[in-house]
C-alpha cells in the first residue's frame, strides 16, 4: 500500500480550493443576475409609490377635475344604444369639414368606473389636410367626449389629397335620469333667459298703457330780425362804367357816281 506524498497533498488542495472558487464565481454570477433583477423591481415599486403618493394629495384637484368633466358628458339610460347617436355625431362633424369617411364601424362598449366609452373604428377615410385638421378641431371642441387615439395617415392616389384610418372613442355616462352634452344644454337655457324679462313683465307689473294725448302748448313766437339800414348812396362809383357819348348823325353819301 502506497503512501500519498505531500507533493499529491498539495495538489489535492489546490484542485479542492480551485473548484471552491469556480463554484463562487458560478453563483456570484448568477446572485448579480438576481440583484440586478430585484433592485429594478424595487426602483419601479418606488416610483409607482411616490406617484400613488403624488395623486393622493392631489385628491381634491383631481375630483374637481372629474366633476367638471362629468358635467360635460352626457347621460343615456342604462338600455339605450348610442352607437348611432355617436356615428351621427362624427359624420356630421365630417361632413362639415369635407373629409369623407367611407366605412366605419362601432366596436363593443367599454366601462371605466362610472364612464362608458364606445371606440369607433374609421377604415377608409379620404380630405385634404385642412379638411383632417377641421374635423380633428371639431372633436376636440367636444371637451372629454370624442378622443382621437390612433391616426394613421397615407398619401391617397388623388393629388393633393390624405386617406387612412382611426380610432375615435367616445365617452359617456349612464343612468335613469337621461341628460344630453352641455353645449346642447346651452341653446334651450339662452332661450329661457331671453323669455323670463317677457313673462316676468306679464305676470308681474302690467306695462302700462299709452297715455292719452295731452293737447301742446302753441310754441310762442319768434320776433322776426330787423330789416338792415339801406347803404347810403355815393357820387361817383369806381365800379359803375362812364356813360358812351352819343354817335353824331352820319352823313349822306352823295348819288352817282363820285369823280
Amino acid at each position: 500500500m502506497s503512501t500519498v506524498t505531500s507533493r499529491e497533498k498539495n495538489m489535492l488542495l489546490i484542485a479542492v480550493v480551485v473548484l471552491l472558487y469556480a463554484a463562487a464565481a458560478l453563483s456570484y454570477k448568477k446572485q448579480m443576475t438576481n440583484w440586478k433583477a430585484a433592485e429594478r423591481i424595487y426602483r419601479s415599486a418606488q416610483k409607482k409609490v411616490q406617484e400613488e403618493r403624488a395623486l393622493i394629495a392631489a385628491r381634491d384637484e383631481w375630483s374637481a377635475r372629474y366633476a367638471q368633466m362629468r358635467d360635460l358628458m352626457p347621460v343615456f339610460p342604462y338600455e339605450q344604444d348610442v352607437d348611432t347617436y355617436w356615428l351621427n355625431v362624427m359624420d356630421a362633424a365630417a361632413s362639415r369639414n369635407g373629409l369623407m369617411i367611407a366605412r366605419r364601424q362601432a366596436n363593443k362598449e367599454i366601462e371605466v368606473g362610472d364612464v362608458y366609452e364606445l371606440p369607433i373604428e374609421c377604415k377608409d377615410w379620404e380630405g385634404t389636410l385642412e379638411a383632417l385638421v377641421k374635423f380633428l378641431y371639431d372633436l376636440h371642441k367636444e371637451g372629454a367626449m370624442l378622443d382621437v387615439r390612433q391616426l394613421f395617415i397615407r398619401p391617397a392616389n388623388r393629388p393633393g389629397y390624405l386617406k387612412g384610418t382611426f380610432t375615435l372613442y367616445c365617452a359617456y355616462m349612464r343612468g335613469d335620469d337621461a341628460r344630453p352634452p352641455a353645449g346642447k344644454q346651452a341653446a334651450p337655457a339662452a332661450a329661457v333667459d331671453a323669455d323670463a324679462p317677457s313673462s316676468e313683465g306679464d305676470a308681474g307689473t302690467p306695462v302700462q298703457a299709452p297715455s292719452e294725448a295731452q293737447p301742446q302748448a302753441a310754441p310762442e313766437a319768434v320776433p322776426e330780425p330787423p330789416e338792415p339800414a339801406p347803404l347810403p348812396e355815393t357820387a361817383n362809383t369806381t365800379n359803375t362804367p362812364a356813360a358812351a357819348p352819343a354817335a353824331g348823325p352820319v352823313p349822306d353819301e352823295p348819288e352817282g357816281n363820285v369823280p
